[in-house]
């Protein structure tokens, strides 16, 4: 789960973490009032769940009232990779002398997470690691002892040359490492990490949760902002589907992660571009079947379905079941090619052998047939 910045940096100063003065607003009243306690210039910045902000436009300096009116005028309701901007950052701007990044993430290859900062911050940290790797220095923590003073110091020296810098860098790094523990995270990120004035300020927040640890923090599970995630994945986690959408035209519905994404790989072989990943779980019923269909065929680039079933304890004529109501409800006309093997896989092939569904013995041999119905 995903929050955003205004929300992270209020999470950021109660572990006594130094943010630039600033205030949310989501109005330009609201904008206007929040300047009773800011002064000129500020930086105005769209609260939206993506990435990209300044370069569509929504982060704007302005140094007076009239430019203030002029930028929230223009960054509320504006469309960011297709998010509405429903609320804004007002921030005091800072003189900043240099900019660096810090975060801590799983790092999946150790099974560990990782403490990485670079003294080049303030752009995108994949594509420093891309073209620059020396830049990205990192350190893997321990899950049993937690973060170590002296293996941020070693970070910290290697960046900066003042050692006030580096106790600074200390304190940092330490206060992320008790967020990401404290509050189950996968991402806490500061990019860019400023300098200004001889000390350091985080001027940017990123936080990610962990999904399956929100029942142990409630009051951060009521942070999330649904208007600000896709539609069809808030959908389908209602229905208690893992749904992630993706760009291809290819629509999958599967039983299990591991096959879902060995189902991803083999469509991609094959010339095709996956559509979106969903695992309809292991006990899936007929109406979990029936709302995935409903949730891939919303999506207008799908063109063609695959549905890659392996019955254990998911029952095939579920499945089949599901996907009679879906055809009935939905009117589907786009080709569907069903593997169904394991549990009641005859059962579910004599529901549905008047239906348009064209069945496949293997799975490669259904890529191959949604590839083909791609083609034809």
């Amino acid at each position: 789960m995903k929050i955003h910045e205004y929300q992270a940096k209020e999470i950021f100063r109660k572990y006594k973490i130094p943010t630039s003065n600033e205030k949310a607003a989501a109005s330009l009243s609201e904008a206007k009032s929040a300047m009773q306690e800011l002064s000129y210039p500020v930086v105005v910045k769209a609260q939206v769940l993506v990435g990209g902000r300044g370069k569509a436009g929504g982060v704007k300096l302005v140094k007076n009232e009239a430019e203030l009116t002029s930028a929230v005028n223009s960054i509320l309701g504006m469309n960011i990779k297709g998010l509405i901007v429903n609320k804004l950052l007002i921030a005091e701007a800072l003189k900043l002398e240099s900019e660096y990044y810090v975060g801590i993430t799983i790092d999946r290859e150790k099974q560990t997470p990782v403490l990485i900062a670079s003294a080049s911050g303030g752009v995108d940290i994949e594509q420093v690691a891309q073209q620059t790797p020396e830049k990205i220095l990192s350190v893997s923590i321990s899950p049993l002892l937690g973060l170590k003073s002296f293996q941020a110091r070693n970070l910290g020296y290697q960046i900066f040359n003042d050692t006030t810098l580096v106790n600074s860098f200390v304190s940092f790094a330490a206060s992320l490492s008790q967020i990401f523990f404290d509050l189950d995270c996968s991402l806490v990120e500061i990019n860019p990490l400023v300098l200004t004035e001889n000390k350091l300020v985080a001027v940017d927040a990123k936080i990610v949760f962990d999904d399956n640890a929100l029942y142990r923090h409630p009051d951060i599970a009521q942070l999330r902002d649904l208007s600000s995630e896709e539609p069809s994945e808030v959908q389908a986690k209602k229905a208690d589907l893992s749904y992630v959408k993706l760009d291809g035209n290819v629509g999958c519905v599967v039983n299990g992660a591991g096959l879902a994404m060995a189902t991803m790989d083999l469509i991609k072989r094959y010339g095709g571009e996956p559509a979106n990943f969903l695992d309809i779980g292991g006990s899936s019923s007929p109406d979990k079947m029936r709302e995935a269909m409903r949730i891939i065929t919303a999506d207008k680039n799908v063109k063609a379905i695959l549905v890659n079933i392996f019955g254990g304890i998911t029952r095939c004529d579920d499945v089949a079941q599901g996907l009679l109501w879906a055809l009935k409800e939905e009117h589907i006309s786009l080709p569907i090619i069903a593997r169904l093997v394991g549990t009641n896989q005859d059962k579910a092939r004599t529901m549905l052998e008047n239906s348009p569904i064209t069945f496949a013995k293997t799975m490669t041999e259904g890529v191959k047939q949604t590839i083909a119905a791609l083609k034809g």
